[in-house]
């Protein structure tokens, strides 16, 4: 009887404060909608890399040469930790896209026919797998299918080993090892116009001429391997047959950007829903202690009446969990939808099964679970004291407080403040930790205004830096082996090429001690204008005649600096080792290049005047002539447009950035709303009795509401530039927590980033004390004064 007459008070008192329910539920249910969204998607990505990895066998170790005959398997078979090994052809081609103007890069693999699949195998989407010993019937990823409108029996061209050949698309498949397919040279995905191909071993093999023989392994290791030591006798075995250096899936791209993804979304599904659940406890010890103030005059009552202190204190959990329960459900009913289209989001660019669509069942129960302990942690204090309050003390009134000037107002603020705004000072210096955790709750939702702006910032700077200020050129033209200089001039004779510059690149692992990098040479001609190495202060670089310019990300993980010698060793040709001395680093916020002059990276490859592309500028009335005639040129590899990689890039910055401003600001103005409306009616509800006798001695609704108002306009002001410098820190804290050995953002904080944080939190803060405005000047005078406190 007693737990059904308490459980129907909860209900009245919930009717009575429903205002502040709904606003403190909200503030609760932004945090379990962002840890149940992001948990969600983090946990399927994570299990479907997982299970997509072991079902389908992708591979440990990677490594490439440039022609070994089949023997070679066997010794590669034999090291010490490698339980599975397979050899391939893989072949770089130049396709011809049918509804596609510019030459589209592709590379070829061929398939294994080992009847248990074979390392890193195919996962058919539609049609079958090529014909044995077919040369002209190819399966195609899935991912170039869909930008391309390809399919079963459509055919596309390429010139494979010198020769312009159809190639029939048979069947559309995914793999492992082209979750996320970057081509050579790209940043994001242009799928469009890069392309991975599978064709049978010996069809392909003989149309390339690498019959008895192959050029790329893939290998496994056995568990409590050393994959160091593979990987080191792997080098030894293929160096004799151009061996272009082993590494393992740590360094395989698209395993390192969705690896990364995964762990930027488990660090976003941690802090974010914490900051959430904390304002939300908050709210709940404002709402709570509040509530028995009010009530004390009842807890004495029902204490009288025999209801036990833990009754009593259970009666108040139960309210905070209602109030938790009730912010947990809309978190899960829209955090389930949100995680739904963010892995649909995810779909577009990531090629894998989802195998993970379970999870959201478990990442609920887990939301629920915290939004509890939210309410334990808000709701504790209050439900004790209104335990150990004494039956005896109940029954009159808390003492008032004791208002004396403050530290402020003996500085010589007093003389400079009207009565009422002593009253208003004094009224928040008696609750101080309230006070600050205000101020805190508003600095919250400036700072998460701040940082997504300036973390969206960063990437478009990123964006704007890499295709503006790096990159000059129109066309990026790669060659399918390094030929010497001479293979240039019928790419430069084309009508509508206005300028060419060459440039060198070798895959290279830079050394320093014990410390060691794997990356890339890139060699370029003196005062290059198409292609500049700039740092992040947007100067341009002048490459020296002699010596190495590295990027920041490789000095820092060398732990080099100018004026240090580093080993250079090239992994293509005589794989020489040779020191350099480095002569400046340059703050490169995207990749891990070794820069050097063109003249010293054919010395260190120990070769004539040689280049593998260049960067062209064109005329744009020419472009078509020109992409038909690349096309059909047997020594290009494939080309890359700078205009084509930005829009593609661009596009996918703007959505995912709408997306992001549009949930951050309805989370800050969720946290702005619920602090400063529950602020207010905490106000209203402790100082009713106040203004309304101020009101009966003159006062009007727009003085009295100065008073009540005017905390919030403190708290509020107080908050909005704390905001800002947090804010400006937690960027600083999420750049680097979010920057990769492949790239780093840039720190971008613009004044309209922080003007615009600040307007955006102080909007919700007026829209809430408007509401309670409105409840002011409804003030019923004649209850106020007649209310018991």
């Amino acid at each position: 009887m007693r737990i059904g007459a308490l459980d129907l008070k909860i209900l009245r008192d919930a009717w009575h404060i429903r205002g502040q329910i709904v606003a403190c539920a909200l503030v609760v249910a932004g945090g379990i909608n962002s840890f149940v969204s992001l948990s969600s998607v983090n946990r399927t990505l994570a299990a479907s890399q997982a299970a997509f990895y072991e079902e389908y066998r992708f591979a440990d170790v990677f490594a490439g040469a440039v022609r070994a005959p089949e023997s070679v398997a066997a010794s590669l078979a034999a090291i010490p930790g490698v339980a599975t090994l397979e050899t391939r052809v893989a072949v770089r081609v130049n396709l011809d896209v049918p509804g596609l103007a510019e030459p589209a890069r592709g590379r070829i693999l061929s398939i294994s026919r080992d009847p248990s699949g074979g390392l890193n195998a195919l996962h058919l989407r539609r049609g079958r797998l090529p014909a044995p010993e077919s040369q002209d019937e190819v399966v195609v990823a899935e991912a170039f299918s869909v930008a391309n409108s390809l399919g079963p029996g459509d055919t596309i061209r390429g010139v494979i080993h010198g020769k312009y050949k159809a190639l029939r698309i048979v069947g559309v498949a995914i793999s492992p090892e082209f979750i996320y397919a970057l081509g050579p040279g790209q940043l994001v995905p242009d799928n469009r116009r890069y392309g991975v191909l599978w064709m049978d071993r010996k069809g392909l093999a003989k149309a390339h001429d690498m019959e008895g023989a192959f050029n790329d392994v893939t290998a496994r290791v056995g568990p409590g391997a050393s994959v160091r030591a593979v990987l080191k006798e792997m080098d030894r075995i293929l160096a004799p047959y151009g061996g272009v250096g082993a590494y393992d899936r740590e360094d395989q791209l698209s395993h390192r950007f969705l690896s990364d993804e995964i762990t930027q979304n488990r660090t976003m599904a941690r802090i974010t829903p914490t900051i959430f659940l904390l304002v939300g406890a908050f709210l709940l010890y404002t709402i709570l202690t509040r509530l028995v103030q009010m009530q004390r005059s009842q807890v004495g009552l029902l204490k009288a009446f025999g209801y036990t202190g833990g009754e009593i204190s259970l009666h108040y959990l139960k309210l905070a969990l209602v109030i938790s329960l009730f912010g947990a459900a809309i978190g899960v009913a829209t955090g389930l939808p949100f995680a739904y289209a963010m892995l649909r989001l995810y779909s577009e660019y990531y090629y894998f099964p989802m195998y993970g669509n379970d999870q959201g069942l478990n990442v609920a129960s887990a939301g629920v679970a915290l939004a509890v302990a939210a309410a334990a942690l808000g709701a504790v204090p209050a439900a004790m004291r209104a335990a150990r309050l004494a039956p005896a003390d109940t029954m009159r009134p808390e003492p008032p407080p004791r208002f004396h000037a403050g530290v402020l107002e003996r500085w010589g603020l007093r003389r400079a403040l009207s009565p009422a705004g002593r009253m208003l000072v004094r009224n928040l210096a008696r609750r101080p930790l309230r006070f600050a955790a205000s101020v805190a709750g508003i600095a919250i939702a400036v700072a998460l205004l701040v940082m997504m702006t300036a973390m969206m910032d960063g990437v478009r700077y990123l964006m704007d830096w890499q295709f503006t200020i790096v990159q000059r050129d129109d066309v990026q033209v790669l060659l399918n082996e390094p030929r010497t200089k001479s293979a240039l001039d019928e790419i430069r004779a084309l009508p509508g090429v206005t300028e060419v510059e060459p440039f060198r690149l070798a895959p290279a692992r830079v050394h320093a001690g014990h410390r060691m990098k794997r990356g890339v040479l890139f060699g370029l001609d003196p005062g290059p204008t198409l292609r500049r190495v700039v740092g992040a202060d947007g100067r341009a670089w002048e490459i020296p005649p002699d010596g190495v310019v590295l990027t920041a990300i490789v000095a820092g993980t060398l732990r080099v600096e100018a004026g240090d010698t580093v080993e250079i060793e090239i992994m293509e040709g005589k794989r020489s080792r040779l020191p350099l001395l480095v002569m400046g680093v340059v703050d490169e916020p995207i990749g891990f290049a070794t820069y050097v002059s063109r003249a010293t990276a054919n010395r260190l490859l120990g070769e004539g005047d040689v280049v593998t592309g260049a960067y062209m500028r064109v005329d744009s009335r020419e472009r078509e002539r020109i992409f038909a005639q690349l096309k059909a040129m047997p020594e290009v590899a494939g080309a890359n447009l700078r205009e084509a990689a930005y829009t593609q890039f661009r596009a996918m910055i703007d959505r995912s950035v709408g997306i992001m401003i549009t949930v951050n600001l309805v989370f800050a103005w969720i946290i702005a709303c619920g602090l400063v409306y529950n602020g207010a009616r905490i106000a209203l509800s402790e100082r009713g009795y106040e203004l309304a006798t101020l009101r009966v001695l003159g006062f009007t609704q727009r003085e009295s509401a100065s008073l009540l108002l005017g905390e919030q306009a403190v708290i509020t002001g107080t908050g909005l530039p704390m905001g800002v410098v947090l804010g400006i820190g937690l960027t600083l804290y999420f750049i680097w927590m979010l920057s990769t050995q492949m790239w780093r953002m840039p720190y971008v904080v613009t004044g309209l980033n922080l003007v615009g944080a600040m307007v955006a939190v102080a909007l919700a803060a007026v829209a809430s004390g408007g509401a309670v405005g409105w409840r002011l000047r409804r003030l019923d005078l004649v209850g106020a004064l007649k209310a018991r406190e």
